[in-house]
């Protein structure tokens, strides 16, 4: 299974929780408790949403790209 690069925006929400959508993956939406398990759970919705157009024969969006060898990540890390 090869990996994809999905942008993200994480939103905290005036009720507590987080909010992702993706502006790179158009139907991409998550909610969760911590922003931990938000991102968990909008990358299962990543992946569905990306299975989905493979098996309509859609070409992915230009700005979900193949993961590099080397890229930086921003790690939330509760203290």
């Amino acid at each position: 299974m090869s990996e994809v690069m999905v942008d993200l925006q994480i939103e905290h929400l005036p009720e507590g929780y987080y909010l992702a959508t993706s502006d790179s993956l158009p139907g991409l939406i998550a909610q969760g408790r911590t922003v931990e398990e938000t991102v968990e759970i909008a990358r299962d919705v990543a992946r569905k949403l990306i299975e989905s157009i493979k098996e309509h024969g859609d070409p992915l969006p230009e700005s979900v790209r193949p993961v590099q060898e080397r890229f930086n990540v921003l790690a939330p890390v509760g203290v």
